[in-house]
């Protein structure tokens, strides 16, 4: 879809810190994270929400999800992570292609769940932790 900005970063119309990639899935950074090495994993075919996406596929996103989430926490030193998606508009989904949040957090970082206020990162940062986390996969 061309007016999906995710489909459109997939393809590489647009840019995007790429973290993982494989024929199936991609992991981008998120633009505006809720802490360093929030990263987004998103099948590369377009599916508004988790509902519209064939089920044996959703068990390959998640062993995608778990394979990006190790990286992002050894990249990143977290010590832990938040999982989560949002379907739909009325569940706060912003874009409506169906991603996964990785969020890594760390003690009392402040951060939170519900309405979290978001960083501002140059492309070039979003970059250079694509790269930690990308190496810490390829481990």
């Amino acid at each position: 879809m061309r007016d999906c900005v995710f489909c459109n970063i997939v393809e590489g119309r647009v840019p995007g810190a790429i973290a993982h990639r494989n024929d199936s899935f991609v992991a981008v950074m998120d633009k505006y994270p809720i802490n360093k090495g929030h990263t987004l994993v998103m099948p590369a075919k377009h599916y508004p929400t988790i509902l519209d996406m064939p089920k044996e596929e959703v068990g390959r996103l998640f062993i995608f999800v778990a394979k990006v989430a190790k990286g992002v926490k050894e990249a990143t030193g977290a010590a832990g992570l938040n999982i989560g998606l949002n379907n739909g508009q009325a569940a706060a989904q912003l874009i409506p292609h169906l991603h996964v949040h990785v969020i890594p957090r760390h003690q009392d970082d402040g951060a939170s769940w519900n309405r979290p206020s978001r960083l501002l990162v140059a492309a070039d940062e979003l970059s250079k932790w694509a790269e930690a986390i990308r190496q810490k996969i390829s481990e």
